[in-house]
């Protein structure tokens, strides 16, 4: 019969099939050296995860460290503990810099942009926007131009506070950034409020 459906039914045949399947019941039943195999298996994407949190984690750290600055420097400038004096020029790009320093890089004054400015209404605040085209950064509305420029008792400011942040886990980068280069996302942080009446 085995002649017939033209297979070898030979001794040494039988024998090196049954060789095989002993050698690979052994090899099956073998569990040493599993726990390597398993690890090595895991190692890959349990590291991209504990990348994907640590990524995650710092970049939001970032944020809510800019958003508390943020809120602290306009709490001093609407009780006049900051004047224009103390904030004019790079001042208060310099300031906010500092106190980032504990989570950023030593580029801060170099990237960190800040408008500070005066509105007549709350409505004309909340009006005020930005867009992003690339790396670049344009404020909206009738004065485009980035400006340090406090207003008096009584008036309406807005403190706007942008940073780019670099975003280093290769694989997160299509999914977190969302500037140009697409190694960054921009963070930022605002705060509207009144003047209390301060003397000047």
């Amino acid at each position: 019969m085995g002649d017939e459906l033209g297979q070898d039914s030979s001794p040494k045949t039988g024998k090196a099939n049954a060789a095989r399947m002993r050698f690979t019941r052994r090899f099956l039943g073998d569990r040493r050296g599993s726990t390597a195999v398993e690890f090595t298996m895991l190692a890959f994407p349990f590291a991209l995860l504990v990348f994907a949190i640590l990524e995650s984690c710092i970049s939001f750290a970032g944020q809510e460290v800019m958003a508390n600055i943020t809120d602290d420097i306009a709490r001093q400038l609407r009780t006049g503990q900051l004047r224009q004096a103390n904030i004019s020029g790079t001042q208060l790009r310099d300031r906010i810099c500092a106190r980032l320093q504990i989570i950023v890089s030593e580029d801060c004054p170099n990237v960190l942009k800040v408008d500070l400015r005066e509105f007549t209404t709350f409505a004309a605040a909340a009006d005020a926007g930005f867009t992003v085209s690339g790396d670049t950064i344009t404020l909206t509305g009738p004065d485009p131009t980035f400006q340090v420029q406090a207003g008096p008792p009584e008036s309406k400011n807005m403190l706007r506070v942008f940073y780019p942040w670099p975003v280093i886990t290769d694989f997160l980068r299509p999914y977190m950034s969302n500037m140009s280069n697409g190694k960054k996302t921009l963070h930022y942080a605002s705060a509207v409020w009144q003047n209390e009446p301060f003397d000047e």
